[in-house]
């Protein structure tokens, strides 16, 4: 009996030895989270479901050589990141480098103007045209810094199993974890200044 440890349910000398079963069972805990990730990263239904399905095909040929080290969920959103990472750099094969420092028009590593939201409404800030509005600002921000943000803020996942996820350390994840904050604050600060009241706005940029 195999005796690694792993925090899912799963027996992991079954899925190793090809057990349809188990496999299927493994694909049902998760596929909803790996297509929800491929879906956040991607913004295409289609995308995020070859991206899914292009997950459990690999993490299905590499389990026999899965030694335990990470979670089974942990391992598998490193192969969807590193599949739709893949997905878009063939797409969009000139990227911002994610350690050059982020700078305004005057060099100033600091947002132009950051609004104070307490003003607004909750449902202005919960509704669904924000919510949209957030969805296409993670896609504004570059590959790298998008996929640290929806593991960790989305995703809910740790600073160290982000980390592990992205093949980084755990100081490069907090690093860029707060340039893709520093970006979304900046962005939803411009869409929400429009909709607080004049002189809540005018407060707001003292």
């Amino acid at each position: 009996m195999n005796t690694i440890e792993t925090p899912e349910e799963f027996d992991l000398t079954a899925l190793q030895a090809g057990d349809r079963a188990e496999f299927a069972q493994l694909i049902e805990t998760y596929s909803g989270q790996v297509y929800r990730l491929a879906l956040k990263m991607l913004q295409n239904p289609q995308d995020a479901e070859d991206i899914l399905q292009e997950t459990f095909i690999k993490a299905y040929k590499a389990l026999p050589e899965f030694e335990g080290r990470s979670s089974l969920s942990t391992w598998l959103y490193r192969i969807a990141t590193n599949e739709a990472l893949m997905f878009l750099r063939k797409k969009q094969p000139v990227q911002v480098s994610v350690d050059e420092p982020l700078e305004n028009d005057e060099g100033d590593e600091r947002p132009r103007q950051i609004v104070d939201w307490c003003c607004l409404p909750e449902n202005e800030l919960m509704s669904t045209e924000a919510r949209a509005y957030l969805d296409l600002s993670i896609q504004e921000l570059p590959e790298s810094l998008r996929a640290v943000f929806l593991l960790r803020d989305i995703e809910g996942l740790s600073t160290r199993e982000t980390a592990e996820v992205l093949n980084i350390s755990e100081a490069a994840a907090k690093t860029r974890l707060s340039r893709a904050r520093f970006q979304l604050r900046e962005l939803l600060s411009a869409y929400y200044a429009e909709r607080l009241p004049s002189t809540a706005y005018a407060n707001a940029g003292k």
